[in-house]
């Protein structure tokens, strides 16, 4: 039997009843979608989580405090609760070789006013190293400058969410720029609104969409109170191959400065956005697995539906089997027949669930925020898992019909 010849009694075979296989190949549709759908799910967020924590800045190092202790005990007041990093710790890491750019800054939560209109929201002390540290941009105006920080003056940059939370709306999505010049007032000093950044997006703890950006000396005199002391000390490695270097750099420069012998005594943490990057995409690709595991259970469920009725299929043609070994047909021949229409179903199947499985992503991705992204990976995936579906469960059916005698075939009612 030609290959020809195969493919086309298979598709009559199939095509015999069209009810039952459609049945038949649903389970396989509903599989194959959910894997395609969940993957891209699965996916789409991994790429979103890393995109925002690559917004943070390039190459990034954010050294903070550590936690104080009470003297003479060992209760700790919390991470970054300690006063340890001071401007001139932010000069001297400036000085490493590995180290591109360095920005101190200080931070506070407090309440901006503008004329009735008001939010809370984080203040940021910074220099303007902050802006290219962080890939901070502005939409209009100007950052914080150099004569900003050295006159301590009163001017501020404020983010996308808090320009819409006091100026309105209307003025956020379609005059943004009328915001600069406008006076706001936090702690009672009235700040000039001198730019407005770009939206990054993000919600909840440390929006950089939700804060109010003021020269560095500004917040130290106006809002914290005290000049010695940093919140954090965000550093741009030279490149993403020295950022381990830089770290190492940091830390030892940090303990000879602090006069601390022990590396585990150490009254400051560095955190290393690679590490970041790399446990994050762990978490999101074991979670991605997962998904796609539960998914893979209805595929089973969908062989099993194949492998009946393959059975069926053959006790109905018991006599056509019969007939056709007794015309010459050899085991292999039957067994090739059988099995071509089980791959037959899966492969109409599976491509019918690729289909599906992208317009469930589509639609999941246009009703909600949740991003998807479909690779070619998980489309050859479903094809190669929708072959192996219908070669496993189609092989028993199509042995037990290559095995029947041709003479009690022939007398099978």
């Amino acid at each position: 039997m030609t290959t020809e010849d195969l493919f086309r009694e298979s598709y009559r075979a199939v095509a015999v009843n069209k009810v039952r296989t459609g049945l038949t190949m649903l389970g396989i549709v509903i599989g194959i979608a959910s894997v395609i759908a969940l993957t891209a799910i699965g996916t789409g967020a991994q790429g979103t989580i890393q995109s925002n924590i690559q917004s943070l800045g390039s190459n990034l190092l954010i050294v903070t405090p550590g936690a104080s202790r009470a003297f003479g005990t060992t209760v700790s007041a919390g991470l970054g609760s300690a006063a340890t990093l001071t401007p001139a710790d932010a000069n001297a890491i400036a000085g490493l070789p590995d180290v591109a750019a360095v920005s101190p800054e200080v931070r506070a939560n407090e309440q901006v006013v503008y004329r009735g209109q008001n939010t809370f929201t984080s203040i940021m002390g910074v220099v303007p190293a902050y802006a290219g540290v962080r890939n901070v941009q502005v939409a209009q105006g100007r950052f914080i400058t150099g004569s900003d920080v050295q006159g301590s003056q009163l001017v501020a940059v404020i983010g996308p969410t808090v320009l819409q939370d006091i100026f309105g709306t209307a003025v956020a999505t379609a005059t943004p720029d009328m915001a600069i010049g406008q006076q706001i007032v936090i702690r009672g000093a009235a700040f000039t609104v001198v730019g407005v950044t770009v939206a990054k997006g993000g919600a909840g703890f440390m929006n950089q969409d939700d804060m109010v950006y003021i020269p560095l000396s500004t917040a130290q005199h106006y809002i914290t109170g005290n000049t010695q002391s940093l919140n954090e000390i965000d550093v741009e490695a030279a490149s993403q191959n020295a950022m381990t270097a830089a770290q190492s750099e940091i830390t030892n420069l940090l303990l000879r400065r602090h006069n601390i012998s022990d590396p585990a005594q150490a009254d400051f943490n560095i955190i290393n956005q690679a590490t970041i990057v790399a446990a994050a995409s762990s978490v999101t690709g074991t979670f991605t697995a997962l998904l796609a595991a539960i998914a893979g259970i209805s595929l089973l469920v969908g062989g099993i539906g194949i492998m009946n009725m393959m059975l069926t299929t053959v006790t109905e043609r018991t006599r056509e089997i019969g007939l056709r070994k007794a015309i010459g047909a050899k085991k292999k021949d039957i067994t090739l027949q059988f099995l071509s229409e089980a791959v037959m179903l899966t492969f109409g199947g599976g491509a019918a669930g690729i289909v599906l499985g992208w317009l469930a992503a589509a639609v999941v991705s246009h009703f909600t925020a949740i991003p998807t992204s479909i690779t070619l990976g998980s489309v050859l995936l479903a094809f190669g898992v929708s072959a192996g579906i219908g070669i496993v469960f189609g092989y028993y059916p199509a042995r037990r019909a290559a095995g029947l005698s041709p003479i009690e075939a022939l007398r099978y009612e």
